[in-house]
């Protein structure tokens, strides 16, 4: 897998004002609603990362932005280079903020990769992963195309392997997200669901086969 560090990397071209780079802004504010799902969500990362990373542990991130959640717990680890991680994010100002702080980090083994996680041929070469985010993703896609995506969770997925994903309750569908995990072969771990707020996250582990990744298939289109 090829690194995301250097030792010189090209100055990023001045961000637009792009929808994302606007929405991910919310992230620095203290006590705002994305800031207390993020805090959720490394929690989630903190606890599926085993004490001792075996080699070689997989992590890939669909819509990952600008991979706070995963890089801000690799970053405060000592076994990173047992770790190969793929960031995948469409929006390029956004994917170069995610490669400039993994490599200040030194996180060798972090790989963005600036395209469409929508489809499944992005993930190539880096499933089966141990553990898969779907973070900022089913709140962004329609209906159909989140049953689609978890349906197709197993081609990511190994055995045992944890996902965490997150959705607004604002129409709230997750009822039926969370039974969609568990027919589809997912345990549920966790599920967090603020009472002062709309947001939730799940957590989930298969306990199914790993099933062969259809390289020509899609997930879902960001609406």
């Amino acid at each position: 897998m090829a690194a995301s560090t250097g030792p010189a990397l090209p100055e990023p071209l001045p961000e637009q004002e792009s929808r994302w780079v606007s929405w991910h802004r919310e992230y620095d504010q203290p006590g705002s609603n994305l800031s207390r799902r993020l805090t959720l969500v490394q929690d989630a990362i903190r606890a599926a990362l085993p004490e001792v990373l075996p080699w070689t542990y997989r992590i890939v991130s669909m819509c990952a932005g600008d991979g706070r959640d995963v890089l801000g717990i690799l970053e405060t680890r000592h076994d990173t280079r047992l770790t190969a991680v793929r960031l995948i994010e469409t929006d390029p100002h956004i994917a170069a903020r995610a490669r400039r702080r993994a490599a200040v980090a030194e996180l060798a083994g972090v790989e963005v990769h600036q395209a469409d996680a929508g489809l499944l041929s992005s993930y190539q070469g880096i499933v089966p992963a141990d553990l898969v985010l779907a973070c900022g993703v089913f709140g962004n896609i329609a209906d159909d195309e989140v049953f689609q995506t978890v349906l197709a969770l197993p081609q990511l997925c190994r055995t045992g392997a944890t996902v965490i994903w997150t959705r607004s309750r604002v129409r709230d569908v997750t009822p039926a997200i969370r039974e969609a995990f568990e027919t589809t072969g997912f345990h549920e771990v966790d599920f967090a669901a603020p009472g002062d707020a709309l947001w939730s996250v799940g957590v989930a582990r298969y306990d199914g086969r790993s099933q062969p990744l259809q390289r020509d298939g899609r997930m879902f289109t960001l609406s």
